[in-house]
Formats: structure tokens, C-alpha cells, sequence
């Protein structure tokens, strides 16, 4: 008879369903064992569809055996399942959740908000997202902690949570205030006609691709220093890390997305020429919603 209370059972139970389906890979009963999924009641076959959930937003569709393995094995096995567990309504995981992120979560909105009150309001309306305020159309609560991959900490992706949300309530009053004054001056905000630049629809198209491959926590610093016009040192503040953590970040990050628009320019026929000349153009003649794709659901 199978020992099901102890670890050494469930891997026991574990090694038996993979190797009874050729469907799993022969990782997956050591994986499932080191994540700790048994504790809230998770299953070797729901914790390998989490699994097949997340290689297929990181690795192609053809990736080999050994990629997924390679991406399987980095990921924060105990988190991820701590998160999914959560937003599937599990009391034990709340609670575990709780004790280790409930006082993390207002010491850093107290570090974002400043006043008490401001990050109390601020902590506690991402704690509703994380607890699945909503419900889908079927009735199914709808919790943010069900977008956590695994790729880096719990509590770091926590806190790119929290500062999308101070971001995204400073946008809301800063649009406020600017639309009050505005109002008292008169103004209409009419729209200005101007000269239109003619651009390469693939620029465009490429632009667009990129941004769209960007994560949410470098859309997060991206939005936060080109469209908010917040400071390095307003940056390092909200995100908890030093200037120059931010400033690296920025440079890498614009870095990168430079060679996907190039990339992208090159793979819809440019040559290398003409696709440096086309990233002359200024990005306001570019006609894709950048703020927009910035501040898409970003699910860090």
C-alpha cells in the first residue's frame, strides 16, 4: 500500500503516472515533489498543465524535450505553486500566502505611497486583485495570482504588481488634475493640425511586434520613464532598488527592444541599411498606440 502522507509516497505516485503516460516527461514526479503542490491539494496532471501553461508563453511551439526541461527546472517551483494554488481558492495557501506576504505588501506600498493611509488604500486594493474580487462570465473568481509564471521570486513579482498599480492611480489623477485645470483656463483641447510624415508601414509593423514581445516589468520601467516622466530616482523608490539598478535596467531593456524593431525590419525584407535608416524616424511619427501597448494587462 502507498504511503500517500509523505513525500516518499508522493513520489512514489508521482514516478508511477509518468511512467504509465508517455505524456510526461520524466522530470515532472521530482519536480512535483520539490514544489510542495501535495500541501494544497494540487495533482501531478494539474501541476503539469501549469507546467505546459508556461512553456508555451516562453518557448516555441517546437521546442525540444531538453528546453522545456532546462525552463521547467529554473522556475520558483514552490512559489508558482503557492500562487496557483491561491487563486484556485485554497484556504491553507491563503493562509500560507498570508503570513509570508500580507506585511511585505504595505511595507512596500508605504515605501511607494509615503502616507499611511495612501499605501493602506494602495496595498489592500492589489491584495483584492490577488484574492479574485471578480468573476468571469461562468462564475469563475478571477485572481491576478493565476498570471504568476514562476520566472523569478513571488515576492518580487509581488512587488511589480504593486507598483503597476501606484502607476497606474498616479496616471489616473495626474489625467484628473491636468483636465480640471485645463477646464478653468478654458481650453477645449482641441486637437492641432500638423505636417503628416509619411512612414514605412513595416516600421510600424515592427514597432508594434516589439513592444507587444516586451514583459510587463520592463513595460513597467518603460512607461514609467518615457510616457510618466518619472525620475530615476522616483523609479528606484517605487521598485525598491538603487538609481543605478534602474538606469542598467532602462539601457538593457531599450537595447534589446532596438534589435527586435531591427529584427522585425529585417525579417519583412529591409536590408541592414535600410532598416537603420528606418529607426531615424521620431517614434511620434510612428503611427502605433505606444502608451498603450506600455500599459497593456501587465501580467509581470
Amino acid at each position: 500500500m502507498r504511503n500517500r502522507g509523505t513525500i516518499a509516497g508522493i513520489e512514489e505516485e508521482g514516478a508511477g503516472a509518468c511512467a504509465a503516460s508517455p505524456g510526461y516527461p520524466p522530470y515532472l514526479a521530482e519536480l512535483y515533489a520539490k514544489s510542495g503542490g501535495h500541501r494544497f491539494g494540487l495533482s501531478l496532471q494539474n501541476f503539469a498543465l501549469i507546467l505546459q501553461e508556461v512553456s508555451g508563453r516562453y518557448l516555441s511551439p517546437h521546442a525540444s524535450q531538453a528546453e522545456a526541461a532546462e525552463l521547467h527546472r529554473s522556475l520558483r517551483l514552490e512559489d508558482l505553486v503557492l500562487a496557483r494554488a491561491c487563486a484556485c481558492g485554497n484556504e491553507l495557501a491563503w493562509e500560507c500566502f498570508l503570513n509570508q506576504y500580507r506585511a511585505k505588501l504595505f511595507l512596500a506600498a508605504a515605501a511607494m505611497a509615503k502616507e499611511e493611509s495612501a499605501a493602506r488604500e494602495l496595498a489592500d486594493g492589489v491584495y483584492a486583485d490577488l484574492f479574485g474580487t471578480r468573476q468571469s462570465a461562468n462564475g469563475k473568481r478571477i485572481s491576478k495570482l493565476a498570471s504568476y509564471t514562476g520566472r523569478g521570486s513571488l515576492e518580487g513579482w509581488l512587488r511589480t504588481v504593486l507598483a503597476q498599480e501606484y502607476v497606474n492611480r498616479y496616471r489616473s489623477v495626474r489625467r484628473l488634475v491636468s483636465f480640471e485645470e485645463g477646464s478653468r483656463r478654458g481650453e477645449q483641447f482641441e486637437l492641432k493640425s500638423e505636417a503628416v510624415v509619411r512612414v514605412d508601414s513595416r516600421l510600424e509593423q515592427a514597432v508594434d511586434e516589439a513592444l507587444g514581445e516586451v514583459p510587463a516589468d520592463e513595460r513597467l520601467l518603460l512607461a514609467s520613464w518615457y510616457l510618466d516622466g518619472r525620475t530615476l530616482a522616483e523609479i528606484a523608490r517605487m521598485l525598491g532598488v538603487h538609481e543605478s539598478t534602474v538606469s542598467r535596467r532602462l539601457d538593457k531593456i531599450t537595447a534589446s527592444l532596438r534589435k527586435r524593431i531591427l529584427r522585425g525590419l529585417r525579417g519583412r525584407g529591409m536590408d541592414a541599411r535600410a532598416a537603420e535608416e528606418a529607426m531615424e524616424v521620431d517614434v511620434r511619427d510612428v503611427l502605433v498606440d505606444v502608451r498603450s501597448r506600455l500599459v497593456q494587462g501587465n501580467d509581470a
